[in-house]
């Protein structure tokens, strides 16, 4: 191997590279031939990974180019040198060239690094707990005894002169609010008797002197208030009725019960529109609104459907609720709805059905729901507990239990209906003791004498 010509390609590509490097002579020691193009995408490579400066590389390939100019013309001049001596001299010349820009490089660097400058640091904003509103307690103010059978339903008139109740022993009694109020003798005004089972829906017209009812008996059934008498009649329904609601801008009303299916009613001509198909179990709760979607239910299947009135399809189903869903009920001021089951109550987006948040404390399943304009939400259960919360922060601000009258079971201490009258002053329960139960805020209480527990909170 004393003459590197007689070495084969494949041999010489195939020496060890110590052998390249440490061969004692300096005539047999095989130097790898010097790729130019490798060479400057190498160092390209590594001033972009070192510094990140295209401009940089761009000057370095340029003065790469001229050194590369350079070395030709030098070996034009120097046409007699050997071509061993002229690539060593080539690759001299372009290392010498590549070292000087380096260094020019680092001492770039080094002035920037030097250069005075504001150090930016992300501050992460501190978490802003929100602070409840404060809210006068609540308390019993009176108790309405006239019916003979669980309490189911009411409903106020739009007035805000009288407000309804239905209940098991099959009869709507018509109250006089004000007189109700004080516990008047005389605050019962009228009672109407035609259905056959318990009335589970009540609704007053706001542009008819009608009330609307439904019970278990698949009866839906139209009152005139100016006779006292029924003046239509909607059949359709395969099983018992257990909500009702009227829309509050078109004549027509929405009834879901026990078939599982949630019917769109013509008030004046009986037709019925549409048949809201899609749950699995009974549908216990009916919101509407003048807005879409303009039709939301609530079922025993654990999921909450909202529809599309005009095509009579469900375009949104919630499925967060882990057990069945009894209670649904919307503010006036915000466009969001609250739903209560078995499990808890949970806060929802009016617009598409995003979930907002869950109101937790409630050891029992929920039955009633009710929010007046102060942003107060009252919710009751079956076990007779009554919880007052901030709409808006989702904060128990009472906790309260009501109390079954005089001769009844401790089991009859539940609540299945609720609701605000107009003002917002005055709350209305429906109970299993038989009674009818008006509440109303504390004049004398304070937020000093009832501060916010903003540590339990």
């Amino acid at each position: 191997m004393s003459n590197l010509s007689q070495i084969p390609d494949a041999a010489r590509l195939s020496l060890k590279r110590a052998r390249m490097l440490f061969d004692q002579s300096a005539s047999t020691a095989f130097l790898p031939r010097d790729d130019e193009d490798l060479r400057e995408l190498s160092i390209t490579r590594r001033l972009r990974t070192q510094y990140n400066q295209d401009k940089i590389v761009a000057a370095v390939v340029n003065e790469k180019k001229q050194a590369k100019e350079n070395s030709i013309v030098l070996a034009k001049d120097n046409i007699s040198d050997s071509t061993s001596t002229l690539t060593k001299s080539s690759a001299v010349t372009t290392t010498t060239s590549t070292d000087g820009v380096l260094a020019k490089l680092q001492e770039e660097k080094e002035a920037e690094d030097n250069k005075p400058r504001g150090i930016l640091v992300k501050h992460r904003e501190k978490t802003k707990i929100p602070t409840p509103t404060w809210h006068a307690p609540w308390k019993l103010s009176t108790v309405l005894s006239s019916h003979l059978g669980w309490v189911r339903s009411v409903a106020f008139d739009p007035t805000n002169e009288m407000f309804a109740t239905g209940g098991g022993d099959r009869v709507i009694k018509v109250w006089d609010l004000a007189k109700a109020s004080v516990g008047a003798s005389d605050a019962l005004k009228i009672t109407l008797t035609g259905h056959i089972s318990p009335i589970r829906g009540l609704a007053f017209s706001e542009r008819h002197p009608y009330l609307f009812s439904a019970g278990e008996d698949k009866q839906v059934k139209c009152w005139d208030l100016e006779t006292n008498q029924v003046i239509r009649h909607y059949h359709g329904h395969l099983s018992g009725i257990f909500a009702l609601s009227l829309h509050p801008t078109l004549d027509i009303l929405i009834t879901g019960g026990r078939d599982a299916v949630a019917r769109v009613w013509d008030m004046r001509s009986k037709t019925q529109i549409h048949v809201l198909s899609g749950h699995d179990h009974t549908i216990a709760s009916i919101l509407t609104k003048s807005t879409d979607p303009q039709i939301i239910t609530g079922s025993h299947d654990t999921t909450i459907k909202m529809w599309d009135l005009t095509a009579g399809k469900c375009f949104t189903t919630l499925t967060h609720h882990r057990k069945s869903i009894r209670a649904l009920t919307q503010p006036s001021f915000e466009h969001s709805f609250i739903s209560g089951g078995a499990d808890c109550l949970k806060k929802w987006q009016g617009k598409d059905g995003r979930f907002l948040k869950s109101f937790n404390g409630h050891k029992a399943v929920i039955n009633a729901l009710a929010v007046n304009d102060d942003g107060v939400l009252a919710s009751g259960g079956d076990d007779g507990t009554l919880r007052f919360w901030d709409y808006e922060t989702s904060y128990c601000f009472q906790d309260t239990t009501t109390t079954a009258q005089p001769g009844s079971l401790d089991s009859e201490n539940g609540i299945f209906a609720s609701a605000f009258d107009l003002t917002g002053t005055r709350l209305i329960t429906c109970e299993a003791d038989k009674t009818v139960k008006v509440w109303k805020q504390d004049d004398d209480a304070s937020d000093a004498s009832h501060p916010i527990d903003m540590i339990g909170w």
